[in-house]
């Protein structure tokens, strides 16, 4: 079967035959000390496992349960501690957009878009994406079907982009759960663009810590390795170097010093298993 198309991040590439990429930093923008160090401390990581790094983290939380919980730096500080990533550790970045009217401003500083999950439906904020010039990469809503992505991916080349990847997450399963259905990435992976799989929102537990959420750091790294088994073109991870001290997602970040064994299990499933064969949707 054709391989999904092949997207440019920067001066990476994903999908197709390229290589596995990793996208990891921590939840949300705590701290320029914390951004920088833990961008870096993964750029050396990645470095020396010969995988494309991205980094990740959100200026602002707009999902968080809780009115109280703390949602980030905000658009103007945050963008600045992600250029500094940019300028400094030298890797391309991600972050999450939540409102049409904060596009243009974000897409002067990273290169990929991310649409949250749960706004995965919102046509407008969709279209300004895919007009920014940036890659997109749009989260399936817990409460999508794999199949149901076809028309995400369909408003987006309709807006003008074909430079799009699509991440799975996990389904609502019951009250504040989350289950994988990992024939997920086969079926994604088939609308013909790159898939990604998020191993930590993955076992988060939505709303679980009553005004939070709660998550089973225990299960992202046999997530993973499933994921690498079946095929995907990258892996999503929140890293942190303290997640019980963390202000955004604790729970179900990986601890940094355990990422290097994590990416070390999971280069020995791609040796093995590849990618996946994309099969066409009927």
């Amino acid at each position: 079967m054709t391989p999904p198309t092949e997207v440019q991040i920067g001066p990476l590439r994903v999908g197709g035959d390229a290589p596995h990429i990793l996208i990891a930093g921590p939840c949300v923008v705590e701290s320029e000390t914390i951004v920088l160090e833990t961008a870096t401390a993964i750029a050396k990581i990645a470095q020396e496992l010969h995988i494309p790094y991205i980094f990740k983290a959100s200026y602002d939380k707009a999902n968080r349960t809780s009115i109280s919980s703390f949602r980030g730096l905000g658009l103007e500080p945050g963008l600045k501690i992600l250029r500094k990533v940019k300028e400094e550790v030298g890797v391309p970045v991600l972050t999450d957009i939540h409102e049409v009217q904060d596009v243009g401003a974000v897409a002067e500083v990273v290169d990929i878009l991310q649409i949250p999950a749960f706004l995965c439906r919102q046509t407008d904020l969709l279209c300004a994406a895919a007009k920014s010039g940036c890659v997109v990469n749009v989260k399936k809503g817990q409460f999508l079907s794999p199949w149901d992505m076809r028309n995400v991916v369909n408003k987006l080349e309709e807006a003008g982009t074909k430079n799009i990847c699509l991440t799975e997450r996990g389904a609502s399963f019951g009250y504040q759960n989350l289950v994988v259905d990992m024939r997920s990435l086969p079926v994604m992976r088939a609308l013909g663009y790159p898939v990604i799989f998020d191993a930590t929102h993955s076992v988060q537990l939505p709303g679980g810590g009553g005004t939070c959420s709660s998550g089973q750091r225990e299960f992202v790294a046999p997530l993973a390795r499933a994921a690498a088994a079946v095929g995907c073109d990258g892996f999503f991870m929140e890293v942190h170097p303290q997640p019980e001290n963390a202000l955004s997602d604790g729970p179900n970040m990986v601890r940094l010093k355990e990422l290097k064994g994590l990416l070390l299990q999971l280069q020995a499933i791609w040796q093995v298993s590849g990618k996946g064969d994309a099969q066409p949707l009927t």
